[in-house]
This record gives structure tokens, C-alpha cells and sequence, in this order.
């Protein structure tokens, strides 16, 4: 492929929107649509030099030519429309979670493996420079064997994020606080320590009980199948701001705390026989006013589809790897 590839963005949120301006600074990439269920006025995506649709149906009857869809709908949707699109013979790019079941995210996998269509999971906070350097870290050796592993993340999400004309906090579309808010990290520690077996968990609605259909605080424990405990301790009830979202390791030769709102800051690394290096600064969170984001990493996402597309590089996020993270929620979210 020495041309550009052709890039539609189905939903225009805050997501959406991110894919698209970034698609649109990509010079080897090109958005050739905009598809959302309101209408283009509604939106605020005029400065995007595209065709809108109302539906991916009505795009996908366009001769419009397209490699990439990228799909930044809620939740609910995504099984459904990346199947549209797997079946249309075109590669997807898939925003977090994958699915909301294990069951849609094994279909949509066979389906891109039958149509030999490349699928993409978006799970930015992997290319945070701290995320880089932990995941270094731990292939290098240099920790010994993992003994602890605890991921707190203690986020602001209140009425002005759950809006009753939104998704967002709906069972069918948003699928639960692990899915929509923490995602992220439970993909971080899959990628960093594996899988997990021997769950438990407690969970609690603390303030989200008019706001939303599902627990809005959790605390999990497990233990990791490749040697270790953990847990992850989860609230969206923190007042009025983030509080943090950090992953701290105890292991054999040394102990680490990457933390901050978005883990963007290495707090605290004490191993022996090393020295930290000196790490290039994170991007800033996405902000949406009201509330924040994790960090703004997009761009990267854009970059890898263009890379792996034109033979260059392979898929940072595969899809395995995104039915993962969704088979380990679906497994702690059994036992409420």
C-alpha cells in the first residue's frame, strides 16, 4: 500500500473525535467519512473536510472507498458494527472494551481471521513512556520473581459525566464501570503480568445509585497464573476530581509505584543494581471540561493501523489481547 489509507470514523463523542482529527494530521492517512446517529449539526465537526452518514449501513451502500473503520460508538454497539465491518472486507480498529461478552469478541476475532482482515484494539495508556519503561522492566528480569501487584484507581465520575440523555451508566450500552472507566489498566496488567485465576471480589454502590444501572466501586483479589498476588481496588465515587490510577510491584529484587491521575509518573523504584533512567514526559490527559481522561495517546494508535497496513511494523494491541481484557472483566463481573 503506497498510497493513503482510507480511514471512517463511526461516532462523533469525544472519542470519535480524537480518531478523526488524528486521522486528519496523519499524512499518509486520509478520512474519507463521518458516521454518527445525530445530526452533523449537533456535533461540532465541521472543520472535518468529510461525508457524514446517520448509520454505517448507509456508508458502507456508498462506493466511498475505505480500508479502516474505526469504531468509537458505545459499548453496546461495538460487536455489532465491527462485525458490519470485518463482513464488508474492510480492517477495524476498535475502540476499548473489544465487546461486551467474551462470546462477541471470539466471533468478531474468527470473523477477521476469516476474512483475513486486520483487527485492531485501542488500549492508548501502552504507549505512556512509564508503560513502556514497567513493561521493559519486567521482560528484562531484573525484578526477580513478582511477589504483590496492587492497581488502585480512584476516578471523579458524577452528574456531569453521567448525563441522563447519554450512554454512559446504561447496562446494555456501557456494560459497567470496569468496561468504560478502567479498561485500560486491567489491559495494562495483562500485558504486564498475564492472566489471573482464583477471583474474589466486593462491590459496593456508593453514590451512582440515581446516575447509573451498575456498581460504581470495587475491591478484587486474584492470583496471577504466572506466580504473584494482586488486586485491583476501583472507585468512580472520588469528589469533584481524579484522585489516581497506579499500579505499584513488589517483587524479589526491588519494589516500584508508577502513579499519578493517568499512571503517567514513576513515583517511587527501589531495585537493586539498577539505576532509573531519565523518562520522556507523558502526554497530558484527555480533557472533556468537567472531567478527565486517561493520557492522549491517539495519535500512536493511528500510527500503528498506517505502519502494519503498509508492512512496517506489527499490531501493538492485537486482538487477543483486547478479548482478554474483556474474558478477565466478564470473570470478576460474575461474581457480584
Amino acid at each position: 500500500m503506497s498510497n493513503k489509507i482510507k480511514f471512517a470514523v463511526v461516532g462523533c463523542g469525544h472519542i470519535g473525535k480524537r480518531h478523526a482529527e488524528m486521522i486528519s494530521r496523519n499524512e499518509e492517512a486520509e478520512l474519507v467519512a463521518i458516521i454518527d446517529v445525530k445530526q452533523r449539526s449537533a456535533l461540532q465537526i465541521d472543520h472535518f473536510d468529510a461525508p457524514f452518514f446517520n448509520s454505517l449501513d448507509d456508508f458502507l451502500a456508498s462506493d466511498i472507498e475505505v480500508d479502516v473503520i474505526n469504531i468509537a460508538s458505545p459499548n453496546g454497539f461495538h460487536a455489532e458494527q465491527g462485525m458490519k465491518v470485518l463482513n464488508s472486507g474492510r480492517h477495524l480498529v476498535i475502540e476499548k472494551p473489544m465487546s461486551l461478552t467474551k462470546k462477541d469478541s471470539e466471533a468478531l476475532i474468527f470473523k477477521g481471521l476469516q476474512k483475513h482482515k486486520q483487527v485492531f484494539c485501542v488500549m492508548q495508556n501502552r504507549y505512556s513512556p512509564p508503560s513502556v519503561w514497567l513493561k521493559e522492566l519486567l521482560e528484562s528480569g531484573k525484578l526477580g520473581k513478582i511477589f504483590m501487584v496492587q492497581i488502585n484507581c480512584y476516578w471523579n465520575r458524577d452528574n456531569r459525566y453521567y448525563k441522563p440523555d447519554s450512554w454512559h451508566g446504561k447496562k446494555d450500552l456501557d456494560g459497567g464501570t470496569l468496561f468504560t472507566q478502567f479498561s485500560h489498566f486491567i489491559d495494562l496488567m495483562y500485558w504486564y503480568f498475564g492472566d489471573i485465576t482464583n477471583i474474589q471480589a466486593k462491590f459496593a454502590d456508593f453514590n451512582h445509585s440515581e446516575l447509573t444501572d451498575f456498581e460504581d466501586s470495587g475491591l478484587i483479589s486474584f492470583d496471577f497464573v504466572n506466580g504473584g498476588m494482586g488486586s485491583l481496588n476501583y472507585s468512580t465515587s472520588v469528589w469533584n476530581t481524579n484522585l489516581e490510577s497506579s499500579i505499584t510491584v513488589i517483587a524479589e529484587n526491588g519494589s516500584l509505584k508508577v502513579g499519578g491521575q493517568y499512571m503517567n509518573e514513576v513515583e517511587y523504584c527501589h531495585i537493586k543494581d539498577y539505576q532509573m533512567p531519565q523518562l520522556a514526559p507523558t502526554n497530558p490527559g484527555n480533557d472533556y471540561g468537567a472531567y478527565k481522561g486517561s493520557a492522549a495517546n491517539h495519535h500512536y494508535i493511528i500510527e500503528n493501523v498506517v505502519d502494519v497496513l503498509k508492512g512496517r511494523s506489527t499490531i501493538t494491541t492485537n486482538a487477543l489481547e483486547g478479548l482478554k481484557v474483556v474474558d478477565i472483566i466478564e470473570r470478576i463481573y460474575s461474581l457480584q
